[in-house]
């Protein structure tokens, strides 16, 4: 298991790529006025439906396995970090083996228009649902183009991706296999079969680390200074992990009341502010969080290795923002918690933090020592709130409703029956009414 700080939740992992470059059209990064008003061509062939004009992918569709793209392309070795420039309708090109649900996701709201997969994007070491999902958005996945691809296509440069094959102007740069819904889960089956052993890999990883980071459970590491009160408090601890969203939605009311303190994962940061909250602490190496989140105000603790390496400092450094180094062992989730519990908060609340071997797979972690240890040590206080928006959901049934009707009816009945001023009132109409039958038709 690595014992660097991990990411929160959209980790993409590849090898460096090397290829020659190939020639064509580029579009500048800026030129956002030409891409968003669709001046490229995003047309889909053999029935993929899109809509006119658009340079999102095709609406309500399955993946076609001839259906063309030609667009911009966004090159990055790192998913999450291309999500954040890559716009509607252009083609992601990445290097991410066993693409998880949580970059998938990222890839389906940007709303891409394909996705070319220098890797595989189901290695069958474990069953990942990424590429289901953008199959099931219709979304077209060209896999395991192969390293190169990564190197001979630039940035904001004119590709087409038509079939199997992705071209650069003239120029042949991959070719990979293109996926539908079917193949995936064909390959997802395959994928099911063989996680045993992957648990067993993943076991003895965990436990040979559980050796090396049992410090954890027992020492009280040296901690930084915070500006927010945390001693006798809530804390809420947000991950950018598996349904973080629905979880924060289905906390409202309980933020809105206890007011806990609130810690960003890196990139939970920006999940706080999307639902409306400000963090009072951001912490992690700062590969996926925001200028914005950055910026808003909140302490920053930037996690450093073992050794005291922190290579999150450099780029607070070139935004000229002040932080906090916090020295541990384990991922920044993991750290997070510690913290919480080490300036003694009275409960901690965790969203979107990860517990299950494929989350941790799909993290690119191989065990899971330093996250066992933390749970036991933080135990006593820590609720953890996955999955919370499916514990309950309120569901009103027509027979209620008619139910409730029919009590306001009677109690409008008997209001009517028992006060006065309304027996007056509807006197005084009644005669009103028989004066003014008479006046017209003199009966």
């Amino acid at each position: 298991m690595a014992r660097r700080p991990a990411d929160d939740g959209d980790t993409t992992t590849g090898d460096t790529a090397t290829g020659d470059t190939a020639t064509g059209d580029t579009v500048p990064l800026r030129d956002t006025a030409a891409r968003r008003n669709g001046r490229w061509s995003t047309g889909r062939r053999a029935g993929a439906r899109v809509a006119p004009n658009s340079t999102g992918p095709p609406v309500g569709g399955l993946a076609n396995a001839a259906a063309e793209v030609v667009a911009p392309a966004r090159v990055d070795q790192r998913t999450k970090t291309l999500l954040t420039r890559v716009l509607p309708g252009e083609v992601a090109v990445v290097d991410h083996e066993d693409l998880d649900r949580i970059a998938a996701e990222g890839l389906i709201r940007a709303q891409v228009g394909a996705v070319v997969n220098a890797a595989r994007s189901i290695s069958g070491r474990y069953p990942n649902y990424g590429p289901l999902l953008l199959a099931a958005a219709g979304i077209p996945l060209l896999d395991e183009v192969g390293p190169k691809v990564m190197t001979a296509v630039t940035e904001g440069q004119m590709v087409r991706v038509d079939g199997t094959h992705v071209w650069a102007g003239t120029a042949l740069v991959g070719t990979g296999t293109r996926h539908s819904l079917e193949s995936l889960e064909t390959q997802l089956e395959v994928a099911k079969r063989a996680v045993s052993d992957e648990l067993g890999r993943f076991a003895e990883n965990t436990l040979s680390y559980l050796k090396r980071e049992h410090h954890l459970l027992t020492d009280s590491p040296l901690l930084p200074e915070l500006t927010t009160e945390v001693a006798g408090r809530h804390v809420l601890v947000v991950v950018r992990g598996l349904d973080y969203r629905d979880d924060l939605a289905a906390l409202r009311s309980y933020i809105s009341e206890v007011r806990p303190v609130m810690i960003g994962v890196d990139g939970g940061a920006d999940a706080l502010l999307d639902a409306g909250h400000r963090p009072d602490l951001i912490i992690g190496d700062f590969d996926s969080a925001s200028d914005a989140a950055l910026r808003s105000g909140a302490q920053l603790v930037v996690h450093a290795y073992p050794g005291g390496e922190a290579p999150g400092g450099g780029r607070l450094d070139d935004l000229g923002l002040t932080y906090t180094v916090f020295e541990a062992a384990g991922t920044s989730e993991d750290v997070a918690m510690l913290l919480a519990y080490e300036k003694r908060a009275e409960l901690i609340v965790a969203v979107g933090t990860h517990a299950s071997m494929v989350e941790f797979l799909d993290k690119g972690r191989e065990g899971m020592a330093s996250t066992f240890l933390v749970r036991l040590k933080v135990g006593p206080i820590l609720v953890d709130a996955k999955g919370v928006n499916r514990l309950y959901q309120s569901r009103v049934r027509s027979r209620d409703m008619v139910f409730l009707v029919l009590a306001a009816l009677f109690a409008m009945l008997v209001m009517v029956a028992v006060a006065q001023p309304l027996h007056v009132f509807i006197r005084a109409m009644s005669l009103s009414l028989r004066e003014t039958w008479r006046a017209l038709f003199g009966s």
